[in-house]
């Protein structure tokens, strides 16, 4: 799943979305991880979190597009790399889904949501989104992402 819509932030939300009584953060816990993430156009870095990080056989929490998809099933690698390219010349919401192959071997499903904007000037502007990583095990996979 690759796609891209042009943002439209005068969209509302559905009635009671915003509601905290409508959101069950436990089941989510429970079927997922989930981490922030934010890219900044004038830098061209894009900074994760801890888990995100770890995640994606980075050292540091700081990295560039190419060392952020280099992890990714090579079959998905351009398809993510053109999406983030549309959403820097476009303010745009997009999402993707592919699987992180691990230097161990191990595989691991990601959802990523995000979206861009500011991009009125050459080389400004930013991304800011959400990586969603299922707790369940892949077929031939030795390793399920757990943290709590």
């Amino acid at each position: 799943m690759f796609k891209i819509a042009k943002a439209n932030a005068a969209v509302p939300l559905m009635p009671g979305s915003l509601n905290d009584n409508n959101q069950n953060r436990e089941m989510l816990a429970q079927f997922s991880v989930s981490e922030a993430w934010t890219g900044d156009f004038s830098s061209g870095l894009i900074r994760l979190g801890e888990w995100s990080a770890m995640l994606h056989g980075l050292s540091a929490p700081e990295c560039g597009l190419l060392s952020l998809i280099r992890s990714y099933d090579t079959k998905d690698r351009s398809h993510v790399l053109e999406l983030f390219e549309q959403a820097a010349t476009l303010c745009s919401s997009f999402c993707f889904s592919t699987t992180i192959i691990m230097p161990n071997g191990f595989r691991q499903p990601l959802f990523c949501m995000g979206e861009s904007n500011g991009l009125e000037q050459k080389y400004s502007g930013s991304m800011s989104g959400v990586f969603v990583f299922p707790r369940f095990k892949l077929e031939g996979a030795s390793q399920i992402t757990s943290r709590r």
